[in-house]
């Protein structure tokens, strides 16, 4: 395989957070595509979600990529599920994010190819979000999903402005409806508080959220981790610039000691840029030790060193 020179960053989430055997099925069908990587996957329970890190040629990642959404298609039944995470597919969202070498438009292109694959081939309904979409009203990740996937389904019914880019004018019968996107670095920062009231994390999140006129760049929401007997404020950072992972703490911190509620810690669910990290300490925000490759740079270092020593054929980075 010739060196890399270009690199694209796609973080496939699937509705599956507890079936590890599906799990690492999915991950290992990205694998098998030459040139493309997984450097990381995470399971979470509570939200039954999958969050999958892959990076490698553009061309790679959405073979690999494609692939794994038609096996969750196959293994993942919609309409048995029951977590914490919004979603609206087994397949949920398709983010292409750029990497060295690689546009945002380039990313608008791989989004609208694999997207018309999924509709023409699967039969999975497709939107485009963020810089992909085709539709201002449909650029908002929170638009596709209000009222779930029965809610979409209605308005896919009922209204034209909520015809699918690609597919089927309604939902897959069990894989439901997959949202497809070209999109900047996002960070999914969660802080765990030591309460079962989860109306306590609902109202910080509705507090700090930039939707009502808190912290810019940052959707949050309360969930309960049965699983682990707290509640969550589950974060996205989607401008890391604008509200650091430092100042996203401090505001749950501020409100939870305003609620008489204790931190027990934070995590980074999935890939964070090492720009989002540089002058945070681990112990000031309770955060929960990453591995390496979560670190993007840090997965692009390794690969880039795995392609100058020859590739392993399975398009894979081992984790410590």
């Amino acid at each position: 395989m010739p060196p890399l020179d270009q690199l694209v960053q796609c973080v496939p989430n699937f509705s599956d957070g507890r079936d590890t055997e599906t799990v690492e099925a999915l991950a290992a069908m990205i694998r098998v595509v030459g040139g493309a990587y997984v450097h990381h996957h995470h399971m979470d329970r509570d939200h039954h979600r999958a969050i999958v890190g892959v990076i490698g040629a553009p061309g790679a990642v959405v073979e690999g990529v494609f692939q794994a959404v038609r096996l969750a298609a196959e293994r993942i039944n919609l309409r048995q599920h029951r977590g914490e995470h919004p979603r609206v597919g087994a397949t949920d969202v398709v983010p292409f994010v750029p990497g060295p070498g690689v546009s945002m438009a380039d990313c608008v292109e791989l989004a609208r190819s694999i997207g018309r694959r999924i509709g023409q081939e699967l039969g999975i309904p497709v939107f485009l979000y963020e810089q992909a979409a085709t539709q201002p009203h449909r650029r908002d990740l929170a638009a596709i999903r209000r009222g779930g996937l029965e809610g979409l389904a209605r308005r896919m019914e009922f209204d034209e402005a909520w015809r699918p880019d690609f597919g089927p004018p309604r939902p897959h019968v069990t894989a439901g409806v997959t949202a497809v996107a070209a999109r900047p670095p996002l960070i999914a920062f969660n802080v765990n508080l030591q309460s079962v009231d989860v109306a306590t994390a609902k109202a910080i999140a509705r507090k700090i959220r930039a939707s009502s006129g808190g912290l810019p760049g940052l959707k949050a929401l309360g969930v309960t981790l049965h699983s682990r007997g707290l509640v969550q404020v589950s974060m996205n950072v989607t401008d890391y610039a604008a509200t650091p992972l430092r100042i996203a703490f401090e505001a749950v911190q501020r409100q939870a000691e305003e609620r008489g509620v204790v931190i027990e810690s934070s995590e980074i669910v999935g890939v964070v840029p090492r720009r989002a990290l540089e002058g945070l300490s681990q112990e000031s925000i309770r955060l929960k030790p990453l591995e390496p490759t979560q670190v993007v740079e840090t997965a692009v270092e390794r690969i880039l060193v795995m392609e100058d020593r020859g590739s392993d054929g399975r398009g894979g980075v081992k984790t410590d």
